[in-house]
């Protein structure tokens, strides 16, 4: 058996595991991680409609032909506010028919590997088969390293010093309230970009923080893009945040 086996381990019968898959670079993956994506009987992910799906791209590598797979396809993503009748209602629907396809899997007795992006229970999809399922079901939840975590090593940006309070702030929030947060925090990361690029870069400048402000575009992938945030004008990217580093004790 080699270290990676012996690490990893093995998948077990009827049980649902959530894989965090990292920022984008596979080699980010943790060995549990690695090691059930090649071990379990199904592996499902999310992906939006006419994308491969970035958590299947990132564990590519991993997988080898003939692997069974479970593609499920949102109905909307960002092309809808979140916070809209609508989305709430397809994506409630979607969520209660993709959990009663994996409670299928696993009666079936199949082992399921859900892969996540960044950390299962960090602004993911996973959690809300987990709260639907996690009764019923075994589930393993394997961590990953987060996305903020992978941008803000790729931008090279120490983020919290001393005694320095960090917010993660989703950027779907009102522009007033991301301000009155933002003016509360040391640090801050800033989520869910997109679309709400212009509104981000609002907040930030008002705060007091543009000078400080960098922009990360699709961190550790191939296509990765870092810039300070004053340079940002146009609509960001699905897979984009803006990092504002502290500045606390800095002995």
């Amino acid at each position: 058996m080699s270290v990676l086996d012996s690490l990893a381990g093995t998948a077990t019968a009827g049980t649902l595991y959530g894989i965090g898959v990292g920022p984008g670079d596979a080699r980010y993956l943790t060995l549990r991680a690695a090691g059930l994506v090649q071990a379990v009987d199904i592996v499902a992910y999310f992906a939006k409609i006419g994308s491969p799906g970035n958590a299947r791209r990132i564990v590519a590598p991993l997988l080898v032909e003939g692997r069974a797979e479970q593609r499920f396809e949102y109905p909307v993503t960002d092309e809808v506010p979140a916070d809209s009748l609508e989305y709430q209602q397809k994506i409630g629907v979607f969520y209660r028919e993709t959990a009663a396809a994996l409670a299928a899997f696993l009666r079936q007795g199949r082992s399921v590997g859900l892969l996540a992006e960044g950390d299962p229970f960090f602004y993911g999809s996973f959690m809300h088969m987990w709260r639907r399922l996690s009764a019923d079901f075994p589930i393993e939840v394997v961590p990953g390293v987060t996305g903020m975590s992978g941008c803000w090593t790729r931008a090279n940006l120490p983020m919290t010093w001393g005694n320095d309070a960090l917010a993660v702030l989703p950027g779907t929030l009102g522009e007033n309230e991301l301000i009155e947060r933002l003016r509360l925090a040391d640090a801050a990361v800033i989520m869910k970009v997109g679309r709400n690029l212009a509104k981000v870069r609002r907040a930030v400048e008002t705060a007091g923080l543009l000078s400080r402000a960098v922009y990360v575009e699709r961190g550790t992938m191939a296509n990765e893009r870092i810039l300070p945030l004053a340079d940002c004008r146009a609509v960001g990217a699905y897979f984009a945040m803006v990092l504002i580093p502290g500045q606390g004790r800095q002995l």
